[in-house]
């Protein structure tokens, strides 16, 4: 592994290029990132960068939201088969079906979307940053896509507003099971329960803390307790850990493992730094329209 490391490390000064990572990433993958974060944080330091290359450790939305957001850049994805199903759960038509319902709508995109679904919607959102965005934006109607149990979310803290939600969802955080996690706060009673807003609202419900990974991680940090039930993808548990290494982390279930991020090693990443294979190519039209949404995030989220 150290060979490995040495090899990225050298190709990285020749090259002038910049890992990043997701937090669900595998942890040695974490380790050698130059950043790790959730998907707001890695999009700030991709439009923000100076590096040459952008080697992104996560799955196809990642990389192509990098893309859009620095077009002179070569874009490499080590895992090219990563991919995220919710980014495919709602489409074109059924986005042109509600604008035509409802024209005066504004059709807000999560992050994890493809580039085609980002090109007819009105802002993008991350899960850190949805409800301040969708309480500054003037419509009084919103379409959330592509993810149910987060738009539902959002939509009980911004009351103010009419939501349209898309049947969509993540797999990994649908499928936490509440009968466990009563069986984890059972068997770990002064445990605090941590939980993304994916998750189903039978998990929301027993949460002491709802939110984004970066938002989890930072209220573990912060806290003073000891223990934690955690409600999200288990590769979260290497920064937890690293930064909390006297705290104790329970996670529900054993379907909490995202296997398209798991695609991502140490071995991929120096394939892709020697080859520059699996480069993210997006054509101009498209870019130029999914640009709009992304630029608006990152405008209303400051």
């Amino acid at each position: 592994m150290d060979n490995i490391i040495q090899k990225i490390e050298q190709l990285k000064k020749e090259k002038n290029a910049v890992i990043l990572a997701h937090y669900y990433c595998p942890g040695d993958v974490q380790a050698l990132a130059d950043h790790v974060g959730d998907s707001f944080y890695l999009a700030k330091v991709a439009k923000g960068t100076s590096a040459d290359i952008i080697v992104f450790a996560g799955v196809k939305f990642m990389g192509e939201s990098a893309k859009i957001l620095n077009p002179d850049k070569k874009v490499l994805m080590p895992a090219a088969d990563a991919d995220c199903p919710m980014a495919h759960m709602a489409t074109v038509e059924d986005v042109a079906k509600v604008r035509a319902q409802y024209p005066d709508a504004a059709v807000v995109c999560y992050i994890n979307s493809t580039a085609e679904l980002k090109c007819v919607s009105d802002v993008c959102v991350t899960s850190a940053n949805a409800p301040k965005i969708a309480k500054a934006l003037p419509n009084k109607r919103i379409m959330f896509i592509p993810d149910d149990n987060l738009g539902k979310h959002i939509s009980k803290t911004v009351t103010d507003k009419e939501f349209i939600f898309n049947n969509g969802y993540c797999p990994i955080h649908a499928a936490f099971d509440e009968e466990e996690l009563l069986s984890e706060k059972a068997a770990h009673p002064d445990a605090v329960v941590c939980s993304h807003p994916e998750s189903r609202e039978c998990i929301l419900k027993h949460s002491d803390y709802i939110g984004s990974t970066s938002g989890i991680i930072k209220y573990v940090t912060d806290s003073d307790a000891k223990e934690f039930i955690i409600c999200t993808e288990v590769g979260i548990d290497y920064e937890l850990t690293t930064k909390n290494p006297d705290k104790k982390f329970y996670y529900v279930g054993a379907k909490c493992v995202c296997k398209d991020m798991k695609l991502n090693t140490p071995e991929s990443i120096l394939r892709v730094l020697e080859t520059e294979e699996n480069e993210v190519l997006i054509s101009d039209e498209i870019r130029e329209k999914a640009l709009i949404p992304l630029e608006r995030m990152l405008e209303l989220a400051e």
